[in-house]
């Protein structure tokens, strides 16, 4: 199984718009992405969970797009959030999965996953990348890799 997580691309400041939505470079950076990852990723994703608000929603609705995926907002995947708590959940689904969120919860679930502690930080996420994790046995957890706006031509 492999979990993708995304975190959201760059998004307009509070001043701008207390909503947030993504901002010109947003758009254009999770647009990349998305091409990038339709064509080479050979990811097949049936829904796309994301935390809510405006930027993670709308980073997922075009990942979504390109992936012909349905997509879904869900409890726990907010800045705050706990990250057991879908550390736990994964344990129950059984196939690919795309969580859209935010730092510092992609952050520290990562770390739950790969290494059983929250506070170590090892993977250095990025606005608008791409985090794919893989198991086979929900126990052993790997980086499998990793994609970023900035190295796309």
């Amino acid at each position: 199984m492999n979990v993708y997580l995304v975190q959201h691309a760059y998004a307009k400041s509070e001043q701008e718009d207390p909503e947030r939505p993504l901002s010109e470079k947003g758009w254009a950076d999770i647009r990349k992405i998305a091409d990038f990852v339709f064509k080479k990723g050979n990811i097949s994703i049936k829904e796309i969970f994301h935390s809510g608000k405006m930027r993670a929603r709308q980073t997922a609705e075009v990942l979504a797009q390109k992936l012909n995926s349905i997509v879904k907002e869900a409890d726990g995947l907010k800045p705050m959030d706990d990250p057991f708590i879908w550390a736990e959940r994964l344990r129950k689904i059984n196939e690919d999965i795309m969580l859209v969120g935010h730092l510092p919860h992609l952050s520290r679930l990562t770390s739950i996953l790969l290494c059983q502690d929250a506070e170590k930080i090892l993977v250095e996420f990025q606005q608008g990348c791409v985090v794919c994790l893989k198991t086979e046995d929900f126990t052993n957890w790997s980086l499998s890799w990793m994609v970023i706006p900035d190295i796309i031509v």
